[in-house]
């Protein structure tokens, strides 16, 4: 079982609910998705990896298996620019209807080999930039990579692997490349049923539409999909 980098401290007063850093993602439901002799992980790509060509090129042998929402987190832009996920404190109830695309945070799973994950751990900078958590997420698969998902049907629950930063939570300005990148995410999320109205209520508070690409930042951002460089 692999050893996954971990930050246990709690922050925004929220209940350390998240799991054992030795937890895998589900492997029964994997198997069932590709079949019994897969040997892999679930991953929730949540930012610039909804991006399927950016997916491809970091990880070749990746496979794209449907959607998943990740609830009582709140989806930002943290004090290095690019995306984060923030756990809210919720006081659940059984009479609590007020849910809101702001306290959950839609993505795109795909499957990861062992080398493609030590790939995708370079991009992602772990562990200073990320650190790798596997934590419970509802999920929509489709068959055979073909979509959209169909997310009026009942969701199965199971644990994926999320990066995620517990230290920069606070909100701030996209880095200029990333916002291309994240748009080109954005319309492949959309084309696979991520749900548009969370796009709008979310997402576009950080991340403006491309009205015009410029190349030069273009360029810049194709750099930065193909193999990941800090511009700090």
């Amino acid at each position: 079982m692999r050893l996954w980098h971990y930050v246990s401290q709690a922050f925004l007063a929220a209940p350390t609910n998240h799991t054992s850093p030795q937890a895998t993602p589900s492997d029964s439901l994997v198997a069932d998705t590709m079949g019994s002799n897969f040997n892999g992980t679930m991953y929730f790509g949540y930012g610039s990896n909804l991006w399927r060509n950016q997916m491809e090129q970091r990880c070749p042998t990746s496979e794209y298996l449907g959607i998943a929402r990740l609830n009582d987190y709140r989806w930002i832009i943290n004090e290095r620019g690019y995306a984060n996920v923030v756990q809210i404190n919720r006081h659940h109830s059984d009479t609590d209807t007020a849910k809101s695309y702001e306290d959950e945070v839609w993505g795109l799973v795909y499957t990861l080999q062992a080398s493609d994950e030590k790939r995708l751990d370079r991009n992602e900078g772990v562990p200073f930039a990320y650190t790798k958590e596997t934590l419970e997420c509802d999920f929509w698969a489709v068959k055979d990579g073909a979509g959209p998902a169909n997310v009026t049907k009942k969701p199965k629950r199971t644990d994926m692997l999320v990066y995620i930063n517990r230290d920069m939570v606070e909100p701030s300005e996209p880095k200029r490349e990333y916002i291309y990148r994240m748009n080109m995410g954005i319309k492949d999320a959309v084309k696979e049923g991520v749900p548009e109205k969370y796009v709008d209520a979310v997402m576009r508070k950080f991340i403006p539409k491309n009205e015009l690409v410029m190349s030069e930042i273009e360029r810049a951002a194709r750099k930065q999909a193909a193999e990941f460089e800090d511009e700090r």
